[in-house]
């Protein structure tokens, strides 16, 4: 038995093979000859014929019933195909790099869950380089994070930049409301990862102050939540970005002269989901947005 078998019901509501026929646009005799197969089939009469039309008998009608039932469900999952396909329903396993953060984060993800709110979205936060190898396996859909982690067997797109900020911890001597002279970080302690998973980062924070001419030891810090407890403790100095996201008790100046690190949301070389196709697409239209003017960086993390 086919689904197409159980629209030949249309008979049972027209109580005539001919009227049946006609709103199916299919031939009487061919319709009479497959109700009699579908008979046969379920060995069960289903319809008594008399001069007057048709009447479904008691099988006929529990049959009627249940075809219905099964008819609702076939365009139910007709239309989930759809949806799937559409990518207006789904799921998105997303990683996010926990050492620095990008601050329209928060919006591009009210966004995509407004437009489509039946995609699952579920969030991972670790380090770049976990994120990244769980991407590579599949474990992970794609990753938003700084641009150090993109590489030639993933695909990118560029979704915006952030200032890099200095942290400071309310008892620290370069605690302040100004935006900090990089010389004054010359010689003092700044925290890292000091984790394998964390190399990238840590990197680029040695690339920064490299790059600004600053000499600076390098500190291990504990792992998160406890990475910043020595800047907490005004023992050590942190750079990251979007520095609300790094918890209390800290304050963020800029870096002057400052310099910028570049975030991208990263898949893989085969093709998106079409959930994940959509999220690019969202992304992809925040990054077209005009950005607006950088406010002043200092601020009081809490």
């Amino acid at each position: 038995m086919e689904l197409r078998h159980l629209d030949y019901f249309a008979i049972a509501e027209e109580r005539s093979f001919t009227r049946g026929a006609e709103r199916l646009w299919v031939a009487q005799p061919g319709l009479s000859t497959q109700i009699r197969r579908l008979e046969a089939e379920l060995g069960i009469k289903l319809f008594e014929r008399h001069t007057r039309g048709v009447d479904l008998t008691s099988a006929g009608e529990l049959f009627l019933e249940r075809a219905r039932a099964a008819l609702a469900a076939a365009d139910d999952a007709r239309c989930t195909g759809r949806d799937l396909e559409a990518g207006v329903v789904g799921t998105v396993r997303l990683g996010l790099a926990t050492t620095a953060h990008w601050r329209a984060t928060p919006e591009l993800f009210d966004v995509f869950t407004r437009n489509r709110p039946a995609v699952e979205v579920s969030v991972f936060e670790s380090h770049g380089g976990a994120l990244s190898r769980d991407l590579r396996d599949g474990r992970l859909d794609a990753v938003l994070g700084p641009s150090i982690f993109c590489s030639a067997d993933l695909r990118c797109l560029e979704v915006g930049s952030e200032p890099w900020v200095v942290l400071v911890g309310p008892s620290h001597r370069l605690a302040g409301d100004s935006p900090l002279d990089v010389n004054e970080l010359h010689g003092e302690d700044i925290v890292v990862t000091g984790h394998r998973d964390g190399a990238s980062y840590d990197r680029a924070v040695a690339k920064v102050l490299a790059g600004l001419g600053v000499s600076a030891s390098f500190r291990r810090g504990g792992p998160r939540p406890a990475l910043l407890a020595a800047v907490v403790d005004g023992e050590a100095l942190a750079l990251t970005t979007a520095p609300d996201a790094s918890g209390p008790g800290l304050m963020a100046r800029d870096l002057d002269p400052g310099r910028t690190l570049s975030f991208e949301l990263l898949w893989g070389r085969d093709t998106p989901s079409p959930a994940l196709t959509e999220l690019i697409r969202t992304a992809e239209d925040h990054a077209r947005r005009p950005k607006p003017e950088l406010r002043p960086a200092l601020r009081a993390v809490a």
